[in-house]
């Protein structure tokens, strides 16, 4: 293992003292890396997955505080270079006639990226500042009062200043220091499913969407590639009690409620979810917890505020991340003093980004055919040229619902120049 170098910073209000250990790398932990790196902490990112995750579904940012952040991180540019451009989306009869087409501003936002393609940018950034490691994960947590004493599933123990849980909507880290998952998550009557299929309707960079009372079944394709294609199923359902990490009893469970359709394309989706091995499978459900932060534990992302989906959770993360790194900065690590001041910032912002999500399983399959007709109109307004703005605005509210601070010269700052090459360890 090669020797560290010392941190380099220009911040007035370095970091350079703290050893902060991230537990997540998709979105929100490897965000708030790239900031904590700036101000000279020294970071580390531990993962479960034993490389980064590809794929993924696509995320959007909409509004002047994603735009902020995305520009202040330097990333603004990369997202727009990599960005999906998906177009139409028709909600269709089951003989295939088009009912209405969705405004692409409500589904994409301003800019959409697949999350493995967000995720890659952000660990391209970071990567040479801090150090990551994959496949494994934090099996316990021992605070004490000058640090948190972590053993791993497979790594030695260490001992960190921080810890920060930003291991999604199922985090492991709040588990252990927040409880049991029962007492946050919130289920709001509703199941999701995604994965993989062949690109059966030639969609170049479209989608179709059909329903029917209490299920949804769509087919899009958000690459152009000719080949590939996603589908995506959604249900009311009362709560099941699932195991996660059971596939083929979800495969069941979707084959049974998706059965008889009266659109032919989703017996095809079907036929090809058997052999899928890329199914993700969920609850739309929220988490709630109270307080972000246990002494020296703090929840970031879908770990603290997470929406299974519909509650831009992606802008939420980024915009969150930029807060908890600046204010760890302003007060010169002193967590007791930050974390206090990040839940400030956040705790209503992050609450008004998901309260939005309430509304996806609802408008994505309408318990009942007069609701499904009442979606379509209202959808049918929003294409409209007079109302199109207003409808835009009111979409970017939540996502606006926050002044950002200037945190000071980590914006755009030097990389801290640590060598940890050799320590970024994939399996």
């Amino acid at each position: 293992m090669k020797s560290m170098k010392k941190p380099r910073t220009t911040a007035t209000h370095s970091l350079a003292h703290l050893d902060v250990l991230i537990s997540g790398a998709s979105i929100a932990g490897p965000a708030l890396a790239l900031w904590l790196a700036r101000y000279g902490a020294r970071v580390t990112v531990v993962e479960k997955a034993p490389a980064l995750r590809e794929g993924g579904f696509a995320v959007d940012f909409r509004g002047e505080a994603h735009r902020t952040v995305l520009r202040r991180m330097g990333i603004w540019d990369e997202v727009h270079r990599r960005q999906t451009r998906m177009g139409r989306q028709v909600i269709v009869e089951a003989d295939g006639r088009e009912r209405v087409e969705l405004p692409a501003f409500l589904m994409s936002g301003d800019v959409e990226i697949f999350r493995g393609d967000l995720s890659a940018i952000l660990y391209e950034r970071t990567r040479d500042d801090v150090e990551y490691v994959f496949g494994d994960s934090v099996a316990t947590l021992s605070e004490h009062s000058d640090g948190v004493d972590v053993t791993f599933d497979h790594g030695a123990p260490r001992r960190f200043d921080l810890v920060v849980g930003a291991d999604g909507l199922h985090s492991r880290t709040r588990r252990l220091a927040f409880g049991d998952e029962s007492r946050h998550l919130r289920f709001l009557g509703y199941y999701v499913a995604g994965f993989g299929i062949p690109n059966h309707l030639g969609l170049d960079r479209t989608a179709q969407v059909y329903s029917e009372p209490g299920r949804t079944v769509m087919v899009s394709n958000y690459d152009g590639d000719p080949e590939r294609a996603g589908a995506g199923l959604v249900f009311a359902s009362e709560w099941l009690g699932h195991d996660r990490h059971d596939k083929e009893a979800q495969k069941r469970l979707l084959a049974a409620r998706f059965a008889d359709m009266g659109w032919p394309h989703a017996a095809v989706v079907l036929e090809n979810l058997e052999d899928a091995d890329d199914l993700y499978f969920d609850a739309i459900a929220q988490i709630h917890v109270d307080g972000l932060a246990r002494g020296r534990v703090v929840l970031l992302g879908d770990a603290g505020y997470g929406a299974t989906m519909g509650g831009i959770g992606t802008g939420t993360a980024l915009v969150c991340a930029y807060v908890l790194g600046g204010e760890l900065a302003a007060a010169r690590g002193d967590h007791r003093a930050a974390f206090a001041a990040y839940e400030a910032e956040v705790r209503d912002y992050a609450r008004g980004c998901q309260r939005t999500s309430g509304n996806a399983g609802p408008f994505l399959a309408p318990p009942t055919e007069r609701r499904i007709r009442s979606r379509d109109r209202a959808y049918r307004l929003l294409a409209s040229r007079f109302l199109a703005g207003f409808f835009k605005r009111l979409t970017e509210r939540a996502a606006n619902g926050i002044t950002l601070k200037d945190y000071g010269p980590a914006e755009g700052g030097p990389r801290t120049g640590r060598d940890y090459a050799s320590r970024n360890r994939q399996p």
